[in-house]
């Protein structure tokens, strides 16, 4: 059987996803079509041997709107006979595209591919995709779980709180979690894995000087007075400062086989070695990590205590701490350079820029094998084991 590999990985900084922001000045065709030249250049791959871009984006509208993937391939000045198309997994958006690129190269379908993602949110803001008063979800899935919550669905704030009082998660070790990510992140080097873009060659959402007691001082951003009186159970924890800040970015991998990249003359950083994607609670939307993780483990025929590097996405840090509690990982092994909650989350770059960073974390720590595992929205979870030749 054909196998899978990640043969350049690169990204650009994170920007501040905010009017000012480092990358806010960029159109989202324009960020990605710069990360997608610095993949070819530092590659050294002709261009016009790429079968297919699958690039990942969350909010399709507006300037991200009509393949945004397509349209960044053209923008960067590569060949209009290489195809190109946009997926949306939510937040795994760039993380599914690596999965359909990897088993597209492994099925024989593709010999060289690009997986990649973009999301510029101080352009494109969160939920641009639903004018006021649209309902994106239908009276019958909404009905669903009326029995359950008068609204039916929530948003995911409350998720990561409904998931912080289930795990009886405190508001000091969401804290205590969030300053170790920043201060995990201002310890490492990405120099490795960076295209600077704008001027901008550091991760704009870093704070090297946040401690949780400097955290302890924000509101709770979620506890309105009525989701207080709807949601009981809840004791309003989840805070701007213990979840992931919105933000700009663009991260892109060149997948292929072993055969083809000696060929090719390139080095294999990491081998796809297996892929899980699990629906799970649409109400707790963000748990789908924990069976994930066991899914793909199971494919793999390996055991927790055999991964050296795990990548939990910060989405929240009750997320992170929740998927702790239920597998027993080592904590030390996770987000080893910081997560989402430091580092950004540009929601569809950000399986890529995951995926960027690992390949390269594990070359920097002697790592054979990773997992990497992302919650998304409506109750998904994409899992990937990564292994190092």
């Amino acid at each position: 059987m054909r196998d899978a590999v990640i043969v350049q990985a690169v990204r650009t900084p994170i920007g501040k996803g905010k009017p000012g922001g480092g990358l806010s000045g960029i159109h989202p065709v324009d960020l990605l079509a710069h990360t997608l030249r610095a993949l070819i250049e530092r590659s050294g791959v002709d261009p016009s041997l790429v079968d297919d871009v699958i690039g990942g984006c969350v909010d399709q509208v507006g300037e991200q709107a009509m393949n945004t993937t397509r349209n960044a391939w053209l923008a960067a000045g590569f060949p209009e006979s290489v195809p190109a198309v946009t997926v949306d997994r939510q937040c795994g958006s760039s993380q599914q595209a690596v999965h359909f690129a990897a088993q597209g190269v492994m099925s024989g379908a593709y010999d060289l591919v690009v997986a990649c993602g973009v999301e510029s949110m101080s352009r494109v803001p969160m939920w641009s995709n639903v004018p006021a008063g649209a309902d994106p979800f239908g009276p019958a899935l909404v009905g669903q779980h009326a029995g359950r919550f008068p609204e039916g669905l929530v948003p995911q704030g409350i998720s990561a709180e409904l998931i912080a009082a289930k795990w009886s998660l405190s508001r000091e070790r969401l804290d205590e979690f969030s300053a170790g990510s920043h201060r995990k992140a201002a310890a490492s080097s990405f120099a490795a894995e960076l295209a600077p873009v704008a001027g901008l060659d550091r991760d704009e959402s870093v704070r090297p000087s946040t401690t949780p007691e400097i955290l302890a001082g924000l509101r709770p951003a979620f506890a309105d007075p009525g989701h207080a009186e709807r949601f009981p159970q809840i004791d309003w924890s989840v805070t701007a400062g213990n979840s992931s800040p919105i933000n700009d970015g663009a991260a892109a991998v060149l997948i292929t086989t072993s055969e083809t990249a000696a060929r090719l003359g390139l080095r294999p950083l990491a081998r796809l070695h297996s892929f899980a994607v699990v629906g799970s609670d649409p109400i707790l939307m963000l748990t789908g990590v924990i069976p994930a993780t066991e899914k793909v483990l199971r494919r793999a025929g390996l055991s927790l205590a055999d991964i050296d590097l795990f990548e939990v996405n910060e989405a929240f840090a009750s997320v992170v701490l929740a998927w702790l509690q239920e597998t027993g990982a080592d904590p030390a092994k996770v987000n080893v350079k910081g997560g989402a909650i430091a580092l950004g989350h540009p929601l569809g770059a950000s399986g890529a820029r995951i995926a960027t960073t690992l390949v390269h974390a594990m070359a920097e720590r002697g790592a054979r094998y990773a997992l990497q595992t992302m919650c998304e929205a409506g109750g998904l979870a994409n899992a990937l084991i990564l292994e190092r030749p």
